[in-house]
């Protein structure tokens, strides 16, 4: 599991993109969720901060799109079973934030406004 970890950080952290809310923001809001990703089970209070933090980050097209980018990378990037999929398609709703974007490797980050 530690080498999962790893790796969905290796690959968000090489993503980075142009605005203003970069791939590490992410990696560094969403650590906290990675356990529930592959675990299930309670979602971690410090998941569902990093969360709001990046959502209220994202302010622009360019922001939203980019944080989606990095998140989209690092699911396309790893083998996922479809239960670790399915708890990431969650944590949005179970964290009661409305993203303008589905956590899923069939994402269009670029329709997103």
């Amino acid at each position: 599991m530690r080498s999962l970890l790893l790796a969905v950080c290796l690959v968000l952290a090489l993503h980075c993109g142009e605005a203003a809310v970069s791939c590490n923001s992410v990696v560094s809001e969403l650590y906290p969720c990675i356990s529930y990703v592959v675990q299930g089970g309670n979602v971690p209070a410090s998941c569902c901060n990093g969360i709001r933090t990046l959502n209220g980050q994202a302010q622009t097209p360019a922001d939203r799109q980019s944080v989606c980018r990095c998140i989209k990378n690092a699911i396309g990037g790893v083998s996922y079973s479809s239960n670790n999929l399915n708890n990431a398609l969650s944590l949005p709703a179970k964290c009661g934030v409305n993203l303008p974007y589905r956590i899923s490797p069939s994402t269009n980050c670029d329709s997103i406004n």
